[in-house]
């Protein structure tokens, strides 16, 4: 999974807003999923997104 799968997000801006982008991409590049739903909530991503967002990650992890 690559920062440009994220590249105008809500969940960036969202990030963004409480300075943990690089957190996110360091969680998902070390495939830390409940690190990077921990960022996402503290940041107040909703549910339904953080859902789809995992879904992503495990796909990804799937594909290499």
């Amino acid at each position: 999974m690559e920062q440009e799968d994220f590249e105008g997000t809500l969940v960036l801006e969202q990030l963004a807003a409480i300075g943990r982008v690089e957190e996110f991409f360091d969680a998902i590049d070390s495939d830390d999923v409940p690190r990077a739903v921990s960022l996402m909530k503290r940041a107040k991503v909703d549910q339904a997104t953080i859902a789809i967002v995992v879904k992503k990650i495990e796909q990804s992890d799937s594909e290499h």
